[in-house]
């Protein structure tokens, strides 16, 4: 199966998941803890239903580890697996504060790199999405357009950052590379808007999970972009308990940093 042949199908997988996410935000959702002290709603589990049935279907030979699937925690990374976070940004989806940083994410790793993902924010009715065969797009209100890297602006990078989880590694970075100016926003819309030309760079000092950030990375990649460890060593997936250190997202930015 090619990335390519892969990627609607997946459109319309988000777009239901997203879809049971809407109807649980429009009834209004209570939390309930996981044992990391993590929220999971009731809009998570279904999300997850719908993703984990339509991939059972479409791709049943590739494994998936998904957030609220803890047995897939505990599976050994193989060379090709889906990583899937049925509800993206848990705490802006419970906070309703009218950004609708909340996304579906599902991605496809090979060889440890992201090579597909798609990451779609109901609320917003943005889709983007993207592999290493295809390049990347978003499709808003029926419209598609090809998603590219933008310059870095005259005025100085723009950085992108966690809404949730600032840190002051986060803030010391920013400062010893001369950017000033961030937007703040939840979940891997993070990466996206580096994707989509309207940040420069995505710093993350803070704790995230395999599933929190493949998706983006891969829809970023697409675009041309890159993701790193702090040192620029390659970023990647597989790790111990698909858990993340520190990383850099890369736009134009890179090649002055």
């Amino acid at each position: 199966m090619t990335l390519q042949s892969l990627l609607s199908p997946l459109h319309a997988v988000v777009r239901e998941a997203g879809a049971r996410i809407m109807e649980v935000y429009a009834e209004g959702a209570d939390a309930s803890f996981k044992s990391d002290g993590s929220p999971v709603t009731v809009a998570d589990q279904a999300a997850e239903a719908v993703i984990l049935k339509a991939l059972s279907e479409i791709a049943p030979d590739i494994p998936v580890v998904s957030e609220e699937n803890a047995d897939s925690h505990a599976l050994a990374a193989v060379d090709e697996f889906f990583l899937v976070d049925p509800l993206d940004g848990t705490k802006e989806f419970l906070r309703r504060d009218g950004q609708g940083s909340f996304t579906v994410n599902i991605a496809l790793v090979r060889g440890g790199t992201p090579v597909l993902g798609v990451v779609y924010a109901p609320a917003l009715d943005r889709l983007f999405s993207g592999s290493e065969e295809t390049g990347a797009e978003e499709t808003s209100g029926g419209v598609t357009r090809a998603l590219a890297l933008r310059a870095v602006p005259e005025t100085g990078a723009v950085a992108v950052a966690s809404k949730s989880h600032r840190d002051e590694a986060t803030n010391q970075w920013l400062e010893d590379h001369g950017i000033s100016e961030t937007i703040s926003i939840g979940s891997s819309l993070k990466f996206c808007l580096v994707a989509s030309g309207e940040a420069d760079v995505y710093p993350r000092f803070g704790p995230t999970m395999e599933w929190d950030t493949a998706a983006g990375d891969a829809v970023l990649r697409a675009a041309g972009g890159r993701v790193t460890n702090p040192d620029k060593s390659p970023f990647l997936y597989g790790k111990p308990e698909y858990r993340n250190g520190a990383f850099i997202a890369w736009g134009s930015v890179q090649s002055e940093s």
